[in-house]
């Protein structure tokens, strides 16, 4: 994988969101899979401008959901689906008929995760995978010993997980759901391209085992060592931890311009 080291949260984005629109000039229908939280909204709101400037025409562009929480309504305010429309579709002025994403209400969940995949299949695949990271090493809801090959499929939350994300539940972790639909970790390696986001100390032992660690399922986000292309975009602070930092600024520094993210 490629480790870049960035000076801080938004040249992250920046990075990240120039990648995007090299691949959409290059597929305008690119099919752009994202995450939720608070990491990539850098990358949102560099994407954002660079299509109110016109620097690239996303019109074509379909947008991709990572994971959904189970049991909150559509319209939920802090249910994904409604989480990317604000943050990601509508700011790029797409419609909601350019959305992927699973069923949290769905009576069958199980039945729910399958026809995701299948539809994402059918989509054409994910052509660009923006990922977040957890302090514990998750990637989607993706936790600690989940298997390699996973498919996307309802997961039980950690608590330390639930803690995380109870910020967006007006700091109430009762308001946090226990169950999610993610994609595998098997699914998101079907993606052409990752992207994996880390910023701040707080993820900088996660970032270090992610890259430096072995593959193993206690890491989730190690399989991308798997993937043909995997890009680990962090900044200082979440590099801090990384035996190999100076070799990957003297890489970077040193990589061809024609190569791209």
């Amino acid at each position: 994988m490629e480790v870049v080291i960035v000076q801080d949260a938004k040249a992250g984005g920046e990075l990240i969101a120039e990648a995007i629109a090299a691949l959409l000039r290059r597929k305008p229908d690119a099919l752009l899979g994202v995450a939720t939280g608070s990491t990539p909204l850098p990358i949102y709101d560099a994407l954002t401008a660079k299509v109110r400037s016109g620097a690239v025409d996303v019109s074509r562009a379909r947008i991709a959901q990572l994971d959904e929480y189970v049991g909150l309504p559509a319209g939920h305010p802090e249910s994904y689906r409604s989480t990317v429309l604000r943050q990601v579709v509508e700011p790029l002025g797409l419609g909601p008929e350019s959305f992927l994403g699973p069923d949290g209400t769905a009576d069958d969940v199980q039945a729910a995760c399958e026809a995701y995949d299948r539809a994402l299949a059918e989509a054409g695949g994910v052509d660009l995978q923006i990922l977040g990271i957890g302090t514990d090493g998750h990637i989607g809801f993706n936790e600690p010993c989940s298997s390699l090959a996973s498919r996307t499929r309802i997961k039980t939350l950690t608590e330390q997980t639930r803690i995380d994300n109870a910020r967006f539940f007006d700091g109430d972790i009762d308001q946090v759901p226990h169950h999610v639909i993610t994609q595998g970790i098997g699914t998101i390696l079907e993606a052409r391209h990752l992207v994996l986001l880390a910023t701040g100390e707080g993820k900088a032992e996660a970032v270090a085992q992610t890259v430096e660690g072995p593959v193993a399922a206690l890491v989730p986000a190690s399989a991308l060592q798997l993937h043909p292309h995997a890009t680990v975009v962090v900044d200082e602070a979440a590099a801090s931890r990384l035996k190999l930092a100076d070799y990957f600024r003297h890489t970077y520094a040193n990589k061809p311009s024609w190569q791209g993210l």
